[in-house]
């Protein structure tokens, strides 16, 4: 009996053990199943994850893309100095035409206001035109832009030597050049950038000096024309020539905007309410209210001092010739001295030198000494715009900012010529009281940076202290970390309020920015 039950039970152990096992292996194999399926199911989740992977590899490589610096941007960067020689190098020799205007009664009926008018809408009227160029640029591409204006530079030219009237000058010389500095401009301001990083500051200082060449060589060749085939003549050869070498330089200048994604953005007139924008935009406006007086005065000022025409075209020359020397070292020496740092004291140099030296030049000389001099210095507003404005207002708000800025100076440089025209008649045909109002001016526009200059350095003081960090430490362009910076971390953003330093205190702080 016992016996018996030991065997049943023993046979009862051993089945179930053996279900044991059986159970045991079905458990195996589902368990096994299941990582396979998991198996699959993670290779399957691996690959879509490496397909995705490969179709954003793409975009990365695109946002990253790195100019090469140099290659064919060399010759890119020779055509537009070439370009800008053919444009506001030729606009500059507007001063022989308005020597010869004033001295000659070349059109009846005409006043020295209207000859003022016309040199000032040439520049007013390539900066209205900005918003249209950049349409075109994003509809039509860059090439199409350069030749509209090509089309309309050579239009201005021919056809002023048809005009007889002085309405008629008003268009051609005028409204119509004009607009084909403005296409040519707009459409090739933003070249340079992208094909250079580290050069970035010279080629933008090369392209921006071939305006100065440009004015040297056509002061004196309009005068020698001039004298030589006549006024009609004159600008017949002139339409020739720019049609020649823009057209040329037109087709062989080549822009990256596919590769770097640019966008031609709108205006932000949210802009007017930041007090730094309206800093900028100050500077602006006053540094043309001085500059154009000074480029188109000075030669008929030297023949209010009894000096010849042919002398008044080399003081011209000259002129442009200083500014063909001073921009390159303006954009070259303002990353190291800050600048937004150089633009103040270059500019506030130009109202220095116009109080100083230009109020008691009355011989060739001394004049000659002043073109060089002042020359320098005198048109910086233009060499340190765009990396002042990328400075004060961030890579973001650049767009959006020269479009603003553009319009802007359409009102001082349009007048300021025919202001100071009004007060040298007023004065009875003295420029004492001219050259005060462009000295004033230049100095007035350095004031306005150097206010930019404090808000700029309490905005930098603030960000630092948001990442514990000096204010050496951070990029004034981008606001980012400079690399390597994290070491000069002083204090902790949580550990201690923070509040600006003194805006006049900062005023007279030295900082590179």
């Amino acid at each position: 009996m016992t016996t018996f039950s030991t065997s049943n039970l023993s046979l009862g152990d051993e089945k179930e053990k053996e279900f044991g096992h059986e159970g045991a292996g079905q458990d195996e194999i589902v368990r096994s199943e299941r990582r396979s399926h998991e198996g699959a199911n993670g290779e399957e989740h691996r690959i879509e994850s490496e397909r995705r992977d490969d179709e954003v590899e793409p975009e990365v490589e695109k946002a990253v893309d790195e100019p090469p610096d140099g290659g064919y941007g060399w010759v890119c960067v020779a055509c537009l100095f070439v370009m800008n020689g053919h444009t506001w190098g030729l606009n500059s020799s507007y001063a022989v035409f308005l020597a010869y205007y004033l001295s000659n009664n070349v059109f009846e009926g005409a006043t020295r206001l209207d000859y003022a008018f016309i040199g000032g809408l040439s520049i007013s009227q390539a900066l209205i035109v900005a918003p249209v160029a950049t349409m075109t640029t994003r509809i039509w591409g860059t090439r199409t832009t350069l030749l509209i204006g090509v089309f309309f530079e050579t239009l201005s030219f021919i056809a002023s030597s048809f005009v007889n009237q002085i309405w008629q000058l008003f268009l051609t010389q005028g409204i119509c050049f004009g607009w084909g500095i403005g296409f040519m401009f707009v459409g090739s301001v933003g070249i340079p950038p992208q094909w250079f990083t580290t050069r970035r500051s010279l080629a933008n200082g090369i392209s921006a000096s071939g305006s100065g060449i440009g004015g040297l060589i056509y002061s004196l060749a309009a005068q020698a024309m001039i004298k030589s085939i006549g006024l009609p003549w004159a600008f017949r050869v002139l339409g020739i020539i720019c049609c020649v070498v823009t057209f040329t330089c037109a087709m062989l200048v080549k822009d990256r905007n596919k590769q770097i994604g640019s966008n031609q953005l709108s205006f932000d007139v949210s802009l007017f309410k930041k007090i730094e924008f309206l800093f900028l935009i100050a500077f602006g406006f006053f540094s043309m209210l001085g500059y154009v007086v000074l480029l188109f005065s000075l030669p008929n000022y030297a023949r209010t001092q009894g000096l010849t025409a042919k002398q008044g075209s080399i003081i011209g020359a000259v002129l442009n010739l200083g500014q063909a020397l001073g921009r390159p070292p303006i954009g070259y020496f303002s990353d190291s001295f800050g600048r937004i740092n150089m633009a103040t004291t270059m500019t506030f140099l130009s109202g220095l030198f116009a109080l100083v030296i230009w109020m008691f030049a009355h011989r060739f000389g001394v004049l000659i000494f002043y073109a060089i001099i002042g020359g320098t210095v005198a048109g910086t507003y233009w060499a340190v715009v765009s990396p002042v404005t990328a400075e004060i207002m961030g890579l973001v708000d650049v767009p959006s900012s020269l479009s603003i800025t553009w319009l802007v100076l359409v009102l001082p440089t349009t007048f300021s010529e025919a202001i100071a025209l009004e007060i040298v008649s007023f004065n009875g045909g003295s420029y004492v009281g001219a050259i005060c109002f462009a000295g004033f001016m230049y100095i007035g526009a350095a004031m306005c940076l150097w206010f930019a200059r404090a808000w700029k350095i309490g905005d930098l003081e603030e960000k630092a202290h948001a990442l514990g960090l000096k204010e050496s430490a951070i990029d004034p362009t981008s606001s980012k970390v400079l690399q390597g910076a994290k070491e000069e971390r002083v204090v902790s953003a949580a550990t201690k309020d923070f509040r600006k330093s003194p805006f006049v205190k900062r005023m007279f702080m030295w900082q590179k920015v």
